[in-house]
C-alpha cells in the first residue's frame, strides 16, 4: 500500500525528530507527567523481556480507553491463557490505574513516541501477532510499521469528534492511506460511518458494535475506605463532582456555596480529572471561603469541612457510590464531557453541562429515558443538587440510568466475537 505526500513527508520528519522528542519528554518529566524511571520505554527501549508464544498488543491513550478495556482484557485472558496481552498508554494516570484493575498477567508499557528509532525498538521487540487501536489515537508511524510488518490490524470502540475529523480531512490522503490499513474498524455508533468513510476507511470493514464502555464492569472501590468516610460523613447530605476540569471547579464551588444556603450541612466530594491540579484548586477554594480536607494528605471529613479534596486515583468508584447525585465533569468547558456509564452503574443520579459531544449518543439515550440533567449555571447546578438530595428524585434518576447503561452488556461479547478469529489464528487454531 502506497503512501501519500503527507504521510511521506510525516515519514521522514520524524524519522529526524528523536532529539526532538527526547527534549520534549525532558520537559515532560519535570512537570511530572511522565515516569522518569520508565522513560526509556518511550524511545521503544523497554526492559520487559518479550514472552515466549503469540502476543496480542492493545493500545489505549489514556484512562477512559484504558478502563473501556478491562472486561475486554479479563475474557480474552480467559478465554486464551497461552495468549500474551501488551497494553500501552501514554499517560502516567492510565498506567497506575491498569496496575490495579487489569488481570496480572497483562503487560503494560508506554506507548513510544513517533519517530523511527522508537518505533522500530518497540516492534522489534514486543513482535506482535495483532494490533487493535482504542477509540481515536492514532500515531502514522506507528501504524504504517506496523502494516509493513503484515501485522492485522484493528480498531475497537472508535469514534472521532468533530474538530479532530476537520483536521483528518485537511490531509485525507494521509488519513486514506492511514485507515486503509485496518482489517477491521469497530465503531460506538451509526453516525461515525460516515465520519470514518468520509476520511477513507473501506465502509466493508465497518461495524457498528456500540461503546465498549457500556460493557465495562462497575467501578471496584475499598469496602474498609467506604466504611470509614460513612463514619465521616455521618449523616450529612452529600453531592459529588468528578473528572472536573480547570474552569470547571470554580461553577461547582459557587454552586455549592449556593446550595449550602438551604443545606447548611451539606458536602461536596470534588475529584479532579488532573489530580496533580489539586493545589490550584485547593488554593482557589480556600480563597472563596470554604473549608477543604485534602485526601492526599489523609486529612477526614470534619464537622467544618465543605469540600473534600479527593485528589487520587482509582476510587471513583467510592465516590459515586457514596453520592446520590454525581455532576460528570468535562462537560462546562470544552472538553466534551466524560463516562455517564460510571455513575449510572452505581446508583448515583447524573448531572452534566452542555458540552457532552464525546458521549452524544448516549447522553440521548439517557435523556430519552429521563435518566440525566443538564445545568449550564452555578445557579442550575445549586438547584438541581437541592433537587436530587430528595432521594424519591435522585432514586427515579438513578434506576432509570441503570436501566439504560445495562442495556449494554453485551457490547464486550459483541466486540469480542469480531476479535476472536484474530486471536485463533494467533495461537494456532481455527475460528468456531
Amino acid at each position: 500500500m502506497g503512501n501519500s505526500l503527507a504521510l511521506s513527508a510525516y515519514l521522514g520528519a520524524t524519522s529526524l525528530a528523536d532529539g526532538w522528542a527526547w527534549r520534549k519528554l525532558k520537559k515532560r518529566v519535570a512537570e511530572g507527567k511522565e515516569d522518569p524511571d520508565r522513560i526509556h520505554e518511550r524511545f521503544g527501549k523497554p526492559d520487559f523481556p518479550r514472552p515466549e508464544g503469540p502476543l496480542a498488543w492493545f493500545h489505549a491513550a489514556s484512562v477512559g480507553e484504558s478502563l473501556s478495556i478491562l472486561e475486554l482484557l479479563a475474557q480474552i485472558k480467559s478465554e486464551y491463557p497461552k495468549l500474551t496481552v501488551l497494553v500501552t498508554t501514554g499517560t502516567r494516570s492510565s498506567a497506575m490505574i491498569l496496575d490495579a484493575r487489569m488481570p496480572k498477567t497483562v503487560i503494560h508499557q508506554y506507548i513510544p513516541v513517533d519517530t523511527k528509532t522508537a518505533v522500530t525498538g518497540f516492534l522489534d521487540h514486543w513482535r506482535p501477532d495483532v494490533a487493535i487501536w482504542t477509540e481515536s489515537e492514532f500515531w502514522p508511524r506507528l501504524m504504517t510499521q506496523t502494516h509493513e510488518r503484515g501485522v492485522p490490524m484493528l480498531l475497537i470502540n472508535g469514534r472521532i469528534s468533530a474538530n479532530t475529523l476537520k483536521v483528518w480531512k485537511r490531509v485525507k490522503g494521509m488519513s486514506r492511506s492511514l485507515f486503509q490499513r485496518f482489517d477491521k474498524l469497530l465503531l460506538q455508533t451509526p453516525d461515525m460511518v460516515d465520519a470514518f468513510a468520509s476520511i477513507g476507511a473501506p465502509a466493508d470493514r465497518i461495524t457498528v458494535t456500540g461503546s465498549l464502555k457500556e460493557g465495562a464492569v462497575p467501578l471496584p472501590h475499598d469496602q474498609l475506605a467506604r466504611k470509614e468516610m460513612i463514619k465521616q460523613i455521618g449523616t450529612r447530605p452529600v453531592w459529588f463532582a468528578g473528572s472536573t476540569h480547570d474552569g470547571e471547579e470554580e461553577v461547582i464551588a459557587e454552586a455549592q456555596l449556593l446550595a449550602r444556603r438551604k443545606n447548611p450541612e451539606l458536602l461536596l466530594i470534588l475529584a479532579p480529572r488532573h489530580p496533580e491540579r489539586a493545589g490550584e484548586i485547593e488554593a482557589l477554594l480556600l480563597k472563596m471561603g470554604l473549608k477543604v480536607s485534602v485526601r492526599s494528605r489523609g486529612e477526614k471529613v470534619t464537622g467544618q469541612t465543605e469540600v473534600y479534596l479527593a485528589d487520587t486515583l482509582g476510587e471513583m468508584g467510592l465516590w459515586y457510590r457514596l453520592a446520590p447525585v454525581s455532576f460528570v465533569g468535562g462537560s462546562l468547558d470544552t472538553s466534551g464531557g466524560h463516562n455517564p456509564f460510571e455513575p449510572a452503574a452505581l446508583g448515583s443520579a447524573i448531572l452534566h453541562g452542555p458540552n457532552v459531544h464525546n458521549f452524544e449518543d448516549i447522553y440521548q439515550r439517557l435523556y430519552d429515558g429521563e435518566a440525566a440533567f443538564c445545568v449550564r449555571t452555578e445557579q442550575e447546578l445549586a438547584d438541581a443538587v437541592d433537587r436530587f438530595l430528595n432521594p424519591d428524585e435522585a432514586a427515579k434518576y438513578a434506576a432509570a440510568a441503570w436501566e439504560v447503561s445495562s442495556d449494554g452488556a453485551g457490547v464486550t461479547d459483541a466486540v469480542l466475537d469480531l476479535l476472536r478469529p484474530y486471536f485463533d489464528k494467533a495461537v494456532g487454531h481455527e475460528s468456531p
